[in-house]
């Protein structure tokens, strides 16, 4: 027979010191290109995001000028087949659109005085009797 055959590791067994630089080292560029493709991300998201924003305030401000050209339109068209004056007839549609808002300042008003969490305000009041007399007890106790 020969000499023994010496003992070899495939894996290529380094040690445990270079093991752990391995795995240090790869999460860290795991979580660098991780960072790197959010970061990519975000910038793409703030573009879109400004894009929808910039296109919601165009599209409210088009149709308020909509609505405004509908509303000259109306005045004048009915002033015209009224035969009076377009002045008054804008002065009564200002009128009613005021009248619009002080109604919708109404509802708002009523609905702003009732109270929207009356379950859990309870529960709060009975949760904050309970710690009272948890601490009269305690008091009583001692």
């Amino acid at each position: 027979m020969g000499a023994p055959m010496r003992f070899h590791n495939p894996a290529g067994y380094a040690g445990l010191g270079a093991n752990l630089s391995a795995v240090v080292s790869s999460a860290a560029r795991f979580l660098e290109s991780r960072f790197s493709l959010a970061s990519k991300e975000a910038k793409t998201a703030v573009v879109h995001l400004v894009t929808l924003v910039a296109c919601i305030v165009a599209a409210a401000l088009l149709v308020l000028l909509g609505y405004l050209f509908l509303l000259v339109f109306i005045v004048v068209g009915v002033a015209h087949l009224i035969g009076i004056s377009w002045i008054w007839t804008a002065l009564v549609v200002g009128l009613l659109h005021f009248g619009g808002a002080l109604l919708c300042v109404v509802i708002a008003r009523g609905q702003f005085k009732r109270p929207v969490f009356r379950d859990t305000a309870a529960v709060l009041k009975e949760d904050t009797e309970w710690l009272k007399n948890l601490d009269q007890t305690k008091a009583t106790r001692s």
